[in-house]
């Protein structure tokens, strides 16, 4: 209860405090037009693990700077100050050949997931893994075994270094990459590379249904270099800050991760829906509230009995303006076998 408390606590004063985010700063030195902009997410996070400690962080601290040279060549920059170390997130060159063929050259996003592709601005989870502190239950990946810390732990998705090209065409867009497959800010360990890619089709006015490939390549524990693949589905009903939105995936593959006698990946699935409703409302604070519900069912390892489990996120989000605006997560782990564990979140999203 007390720290219940003191969760609705931080979320009161966040709220007092906040307000309209003023607009991005642009500058036109040299050759090019650059807009400034950036997100501070702040949060509240404790356990029902025993060993973790509940903590205040900077769960993000990023600014983005956006450079277009002309309406063919723009560039963006985007270092991350937040979870107490500084990082480079985005970094890259994208040439606009046309609205069909488009090629990005830098660190980027692979073209994979639905929700690690979805910006964290947009989100209605404080956490796309689910995570709870202290637990370290999922085979290979460890952490809380959810459909995003598989995809993610497994160099799926979130960024990496390479080339990506992307388009789109009537009711068709697709994404391809070429990258490193080390991830993010750390130099390639092989001569191979990894491939993504994904095609989406607007079947109606507000669905779109995709499907996703992958081959990640890394080096096994004989120093061979070594592939993986994977695979996904995923449908999206609605859109952002607008009614209800529906957003669902299935993947499954290779865990490189967890080995068997034989030095072969254990194939892995998972599957993630997430259900939100965003309603208008007035008043001085206020401009918007959104319940939400996620279900996250994630196995690492099929040839293997109970060592799976499921994540069920209750949430509420309250907007204050635009993508500024305040959440609360309640995270529940029930796991095939041992002990289900909760984690409760409370975080302030400014954009600016």
């Amino acid at each position: 209860m007390r720290r219940l408390m003191l969760a609705i606590a931080v979320a009161a004063t966040a709220l007092s405090t906040s307000g309209h985010a003023a607009a991005q700063l642009t500058l036109t030195p040299r050759g090019a037009t650059i807009r400034i902009g950036g997100r501070m997410h702040t949060q509240y996070a404790t356990s029902s693990v025993e060993s973790y400690n509940e903590q205040f962080f900077f769960r993000r601290a990023r600014l983005e700077v956006d450079m277009t040279v002309n309406d063919f060549f723009d560039a963006r920059l985007q270092p991350d100050f937040g979870n107490f170390e500084a990082v480079l997130k985005d970094a890259y060159v994208r040439l606009r050949f046309s609205p069909e063929f488009q090629v990005t050259m830098g660190q980027f996003k692979r073209p994979f997931d639905l929700f690690e592709l979805a910006s964290s601005t947009d989100l209605s989870l404080v956490e796309r893994d689910g995570r709870i502190g202290g637990l370290n239950a999922c085979a290979g990946v460890g952490g809380t075994c959810s459909y995003s810390r598989l995809t993610e732990k497994l160099g799926l998705a979130d960024r990496d270094i390479g080339l990506r090209v992307a388009g789109e065409k009537g009711r068709v867009s697709y994404e391809a990459s070429v990258t490193n497959g080390a991830g993010q800010n750390v130099p390639d360990e092989n001569d191979a590379k990894s491939f993504s890619g994904r095609v989406g089709v607007a079947v109606a006015s507000q669905l779109t249904v995709s499907a996703n490939v992958a081959s990640h390549d890394y080096v096994d524990p004989a120093k061979n270099d070594a592939r993986a693949s994977a695979w996904g589905v995923d449908a999206q009903y609605g859109t952002w800050r607008k009614g209800l939105l529906v957003q669902a995936s299935l993947v499954g593959g290779d865990n490189w991760k967890k080995l068997d006698a034989a030095g072969d990946p254990a194939p892995f699935t998972a599957f993630q829906g997430v259900a939100s409703y965003y309603a208008l409302i007035e008043g001085e604070r206020f401009v918007g509230v959104e319940p939400l519900l996620r279900v996250s069912w994630a196995d690492p390892n099929r040839d293997a009995a109970s060592d799976g489990g499921m994540v069920l996120t209750p949430g509420l989000m309250f907007y204050v303006s635009g993508r500024t605006k305040i959440g609360v997560n309640m995270d529940f782990w029930s796991p095939q076998t041992g002990r289900s564990e909760h984690s409760l979140k409370v975080q302030s999203f400014l954009y600016f």
